[in-house]
């Protein structure tokens, strides 16, 4: 295979894997009350399902993640699609709440590793002036998953029911693991795999020596306030439109819909705008805009301005998503650049997914409103974690072979 070929079957695998992860997520909030119904279940049993999938996600995430440094991206990608798509076809068999939790819990852990092992194998494939770019591509896959998820799912759910959309989601993995068969890891990963110390831990690397551990601990940061600002808008948002500001239920599902397209536009705008000014400057950027955008979304009454404000709501968000493959690639040695990636980012959303019952808290002591002012406030912390605790120079650590240097931030 040509290495433009190989690079464009790694950037479809990856976008294709993550893309998989929006879908289903989306898909199984869409299924729920009909599932429910179904089998019995409780709120609380519904609330456990989609908690255990987001757990199941961080441990597959950060297992596979490790596993990818030692016997290659590709390889681990083809076998977590596997997973996740076996595991979903067989909750389209499920007779009750413990075998679907069980056949959920496994596919969260196929479908947690296909962001940070896919950025890391579609950036690799890619010279370090594109990774900025390619990483964006990454990133806005899972919105694309999102928004076709949000088509297609209330369209087959009456037609197909639950179990039909179950296998439905299985399927297109299965394809994806065919197309990943072809994929090769980069020459990067196979000269450094071949001159690995015997002995040598990926995960050591992620502490050791301190300043690699303060960038960790820089990175699962944002990555932690990223996934919760996500989580806590979007999880929010029909109720915060519909009880606070009047709108009925189709127009604060059109507004959800119109603020995905800005997440979309973010993304894409972020690898550009990294690539032009450096990755610091650029998430610095968007952190200040999320926050000031994000401030005045709550105390916006008119629905007319709601909506437009929205979009660029969406932008700076979501946008940051197309950074984080570039941030590790910078900051850590290819030896284990997809532990980096996949257990920092997993444990970032892992803990980010307590947005929801953190503004449900909020809103219940402040409204709404308050309850996104208080998220407006989390974009500040993170700008203080980006300018003060993430490294601007690589000292005396080599963080990169090959990427730019960390000084370009």
């Amino acid at each position: 295979m040509t290495r433009n070929g190989n690079q464009r079957r790694a950037l479809i695998a990856a976008m294709a894997g993550f893309a998989l992860d929006g879908f289903d997520m989306l898909m199984l909030s869409f299924m729920l009350p009909s599932l429910s119904h179904d089998l019995l279940l409780s709120p609380i049993d519904s609330g456990i399902l989609v908690t255990w999938t987001l757990v199941g996600g961080a441990i597959g995430g950060a297992g596979f993640g490790i596993l990818a440094d030692y016997i290659g991206r590709a390889r681990v990608l083809s076998m977590s699609i596997l997973v996740f798509s076996v595991f979903s076809i067989l909750s389209a068999f499920s007779t009750g709440f413990y075998d679907l939790l069980f056949y959920r819990f496994c596919a969260g852990l196929g479908m947690g590793c296909e962001f940070g092992v896919g950025v890391v194998l579609a950036t690799e494939a890619y010279p370090a002036t594109m990774r900025p770019r390619i990483a964006s591509y990454v990133g806005l896959s899972w919105q694309l998953g999102v928004l076709l998820a949000s088509l297609l799912t209330p369209l087959l759910l009456p037609m197909i029911g639950w179990r039909g959309v179950f296998v439905v989601g299985g399927l297109p993995a299965l394809a994806a693991f065919f197309i990943r068969r072809g994929v090769q890891d980069s020459e990067e990963f196979q000269v450094s795999s071949r001159s690995r110390p015997t002995g040598d831990n990926p995960v050591k690397g992620l502490w050791y020596p301190p300043i690699r551990r303060r960038s960790s601990i820089a990175i699962c940061t944002m990555a932690f306030i990223q996934n919760f600002g996500y989580y806590g808008l979007m999880i929010w948002l029909p109720s915060y439109l519909t009880k606070e500001r009047g709108f009925s239920m189709m127009n604060s599902g059109f507004a959800a819909a119109l603020m995905v397209v800005g997440m979309i536009v973010g993304v894409l705008l972020f690898g550009r705008l990294s690539a032009k000014i450096g990755y610091r400057r650029a998430f610095v950027s968007y952190q200040l805009g999320a926050a000031m955008i994000v401030l005045l979304y709550s105390c916006v009454q008119s629905s007319q301005v709601l909506i437009p404000l929205g979009i660029v709501a969406g932008i700076f968000v979501n946008g940051m998503m197309g950074g984080y493959g570039e941030l590790v690639g910078v900051y850590y040695p290819v030896q284990n650049r997809s532990t980096a990636q996949s257990v920092l980012w997993s444990l970032g959303r892992a803990c980010g997914g307590l947005a929801p019952l953190v503004i449900g808290y909020a809103a219940a002591q402040l409204g709404f409103a308050g309850a996104l002012g208080f998220l407006g406030l989390v974009y500040v912390v993170d700008m203080v974690v980006t300018v003060f605790v993430l490294p601007g120079r690589p000292g005396p650590v080599p963080y990169t072979t090959g990427a730019a240097s960390c000084e370009q931030g």
